[in-house]
C-alpha cells in the first residue's frame, strides 16, 4: 500500500463533544469496569484533528487548556494513529495537531474525540480506506467514548458504552455548557460511585446493582424532540459522585437552573455541567447568568445533535 505524495498533503476532521442525557450506571465488574446504558448525544463544540506526513510521529496541540493534554504517546490521538498504521502495516509517520475548542478532562469526551478525528484523519491521509465497521472496532480499542465520537448524533451505548445503537431525534436542542476550573478524573468518578453506592449499604457489585436501561420515555422525548420531556428524564448515576469530588458543582446546577434551564445535569463524569434550555433566547440569558454567578469559568451555548467526525 502506498501513502499519498508528502509534500503538500494535510487532512483536517472536525469532531464534537457530547453529552450523556441518560448515564445509567451499573454494578462493578470482575474487570473493574461498569455496564452502562448511555444516551450519547453530540453536540456543536468541536475539536479539530489535522494529520500532516512527517518524517516520525508528532503531536501538538492548541486552544484552552492545551498546558494539560500529554503531547507523547500516551495521547489518546497519538494512540490511535499507531493503532491504524499497525493495522495496515504501515510506520505512522505522521504530524497531528490537535486544535481544542471541547473542555479538557471535562466530561464531555474531549480524548476520545481527538482519537476518533485522528481515527479518520489518518485513514484519509494515508488512503487506507478502512471500512466504517472496522474503524468503529479500532475506536472500541482504544476506549469506551471514542465510537461515538466517530458515529456522532445520538445513540444508545451498551457494554462500557462502546457498543452503539443510532437512536433518532426529532428536532434540535438547546444547551448551555458551564465549564469549570481543573478536571475530574473518570476513574476517581467511578470509585467514588462504587464508594457511595457502598456508603449507603447498596453494594457496588453487579450482584448487587440492577443491570442498567435505558429510560423509554426518554428515547420517546429524543424521538419528538421534544426538549420539556427529556428535561423530565435526564439522569446521571455519576452525578452524586461527581458533586461529592467537587461539591462546588452543586452551586453551578443551582444557579442555571435559577436562570431558566429546563434540567441541569452534570456531564459524564464531569466536571462540566449540561443545562437544557427551550431556545436560544433562554441558552444566551442562562449562559450569561451562570457566568455572573462565579460558578463556571465559562458558559457556552450550542445545539445537538451535531455530526461525527467529519473530514473537513
Amino acid at each position: 500500500m502506498t501513502q499519498p505524495d508528502p509534500r503538500t498533503t494535510t487532512v483536517t476532521v472536525r469532531v464534537p463533544a457530547k453529552v450523556n442525557v441518560q448515564l445509567a450506571v451499573g454494578g462493578r465488574r470482575p474487570d473493574g469496569f461498569h455496564d452502562l446504558a448511555n444516551v450519547f448525544l453530540a453536540v456543536g463544540l468541536y475539536d479539530s484533528v489535522s494529520a500532516t506526513p512527517a518524517d516520525s510521529p508528532r503531536l501538538t496541540a492548541s486552544g484552552p487548556d492545551t498546558a494539560r493534554i500529554p503531547l507523547d504517546d500516551t495521547n489518546l490521538a497519538a494512540r490511535a494513529a499507531r493503532l491504524l498504521a499497525e493495522r495496515h502495516g504501515l510506520e505512522p509517520r505522521v504530524h497531528l495537531h490537535i486544535a481544542k475548542d471541547i473542555p479538557v478532562a471535562g466530561g464531555m469526551a474531549g480524548g476520545s474525540a481527538d482519537a476518533a478525528g485522528a481515527l479518520l484523519a489518518c485513514d484519509t491521509l494515508w488512503g487506507t480506506r478502512t471500512p466504517h465497521d472496522e474503524l468503529l472496532a479500532l475506536c472500541a480499542e482504544l476506549g469506551s467514548d471514542v465510537p461515538f465520537s466517530l458515529a456522532g448524533g445520538a445513540a444508545l451505548g451498551r457494554g462500557r458504552g462502546e457498543r452503539l445503537t443510532p437512536l433518532a431525534t426529532g428536532g434540535v436542542f438547546h444547551w448551555v455548557f458551564a465549564v469549570a476550573d481543573g478536571g475530574l478524573s473518570t476513574p476517581d468518578v467511578y470509585r467514588e460511585c462504587d464508594r457511595l453506592r457502598e456508603a449507603a449499604g447498596l453494594g457496588a457489585t453487579q450482584d448487587s446493582v440492577p443491570e442498567p436501561e435505558p429510560d423509554e420515555q426518554l428515547l420517546g422525548a429524543l424521538r419528538a424532540g421534544d426538549s420539556a420531556a427529556l428535561a423530565a428524564t435526564l439522569r446521571n448515576d455519576l452525578q452524586p459522585a461527581a458533586v461529592s469530588l467537587r461539591p462546588a458543582l452543586a452551586d453551578t446546577l443551582e444557579a442555571g437552573t435559577a436562570a431558566g434551564a429546563l434540567a441541569a445535569v452534570v456531564s459524564g463524569s464531569g466536571p462540566t455541567c449540561a443545562f437544557l434550555v427551550k431556545d436560544p433566547e433562554t441558552a444566551t440569558r442562562t449562559a450569561q447568568a451562570l457566568l455572573a454567578s462565579g460558578t463556571c469559568r465559562t458558559a457556552r451555548p450550542t445545539t445537538g445533535p451535531a455530526p461525527g467526525a467529519t473530514v473537513v
